[in-house]
């Protein structure tokens, strides 16, 4: 009989779920500004579609394959999404922030769509971050090295 994932694996798990639907809702937000007139390309998005749809995808099936003790998946997961994707996140608001921008310039001047996005953004990371921790508590590096042995 298989041994089931212990809690901080399937708690990781399900955060995976929330990082990708919450960069789904990121990406509609986005697409819904294009088209009723906010500035951007129709380019910048199918661009920006070309490249999440794809991660939307494999971050998922990843996700699977973590969840059943593949180490090579933890790993992916942690360098792909935790690493890269947690820096594509946060660097160009950090940047912005470092070059003179403020947080309460944008807030004065954000619309319900910037604060939707704002704060799909705050759970997106968090999920990511939080879901990174739990791959590697020690039940969960059990897990992974029990599944490892077999």
């Amino acid at each position: 009989m298989a041994q089931r994932p212990p809690a901080p694996v399937r708690g990781a798990f399900a955060l995976w779920i929330t990082a990708v639907v919450a960069g789904v809702l990121e990406t509609a937000l986005a697409v819904g500004g294009l088209l009723s007139g906010d500035p951007g390309s129709a380019g910048q998005v199918a661009v920006g579609l070309a490249i999440r749809v794809p991660v939307f995808v494999a971050a998922l099936v990843v996700a699977v394959h973590m969840l059943r003790g593949r180490g090579w998946a933890r790993t992916a997961l942690t360098l792909g999404l935790g690493v890269l994707g947690t820096a594509s996140m946060v660097v160009p608001p950090l940047t912005a922030l470092a070059k003179g921008s403020s947080l309460g310039a944008f807030l004065a001047d954000a619309g319900p769509r910037d604060l939707a996005f704002g704060a799909i953004r705050a759970l997106h990371v968090a999920a990511v971050l939080t879901a990174v921790l739990l791959m590697f508590v020690p039940a969960a590096n059990a897990y992974f090295r029990a599944r490892r042995t077999r």
